[in-house]
């Protein structure tokens, strides 16, 4: 779902705070590079908050990219007809462990390699490295047209103006918040109070977004699954 929250919504609630309604101290043009900082720094501790689907085209080999627009690969969800979004899915592709494909056939990156790691356009497995978040490996290898759906980390869009939509879910509003302020009150760290107010607007805003992964973790629909056997 798309966010509704503004630049203008954040702004208002940020200059209350500050007592700064007419933008003496703090520019509304600062203010809005806090915003986008904020978003930023939100999705560093929290890639999903940016997580879209894309229908992509993998290139010749094992080796792939996320798009150019993207900070992390989250998975590898099926194969698909084509790029565009009425494609038709296809086999599901799973994640597996790089030892098993090392061991089991350590010339898989061979386009040459013969068997089942043969290439081809229809992937059954990817790999991925937490230490390489764009890039991604396929089994078997890539050889002709393949298409892949995949979920990955977008970079949020800035907001160019107060009038322009947050490019992350609403729900991250007051986390922002709280950065902007941290941001501001860190400015002003040398006027008595300001450094310790910064610190715990800073503190509001990890809890919030920290104390938001520890729940999406908790309550995530694959903790549910449960052996029928």
């Amino acid at each position: 779902m798309a966010s509704v929250t503004t630049g203008t919504n954040l702004l208002a609630r940020i200059e209350a705070t500050l007592q700064d309604t007419a933008n003496v101290r703090w520019t509304e043009a600062e203010l809005l590079n806090y915003i986008n900082d904020a978003q930023r720094e939100i999705t560093n501790i929290k890639p999903d908050a940016t997580a879209t689907h894309s229908n992509v085209q993998l290139v010749t080999g094992t080796k792939q990219a996320i798009p150019t627009d993207g900070l992390r690969l989250i998975s590898v969800v099926r194969n698909m007809s084509s790029t565009v979004n009425a494609a038709t899915g296809g086999r599901a592709i799973r994640l597996v462990a790089w030892d098993i494909l090392d061991t089991q056939d350590p010339d898989w990156h061979n386009p040459t390699v013969a068997g089942d790691a043969t290439h081809g356009a229809i992937p059954k497995h990817y790999l991925f490295d937490e230490n390489d978040p764009l890039n991604f490996y396929v089994y078997p290898g890539v050889a002709g047209n393949a298409y892949v759906e995949l979920v990955y980390s977008q970079r949020p869009t800035d907001l160019s103006a107060a009038s322009s939509t947050i490019g992350i879910p609403d729900n991250y509003s007051n986390a922002i918040i709280d950065y902007c302020l941290f941001r501001a009150f860190t400015k002003d760290a040398e006027f008595a109070g300001n450094g310790a107010r910064a610190g715990v607007h800073y503190q509001m805003f990890a809890v919030s977004v920290q104390g938001k992964a520890q729940i999406d973790a908790f309550i995530k629909p694959d903790i549910q699954i449960v052996s029928n056997g």
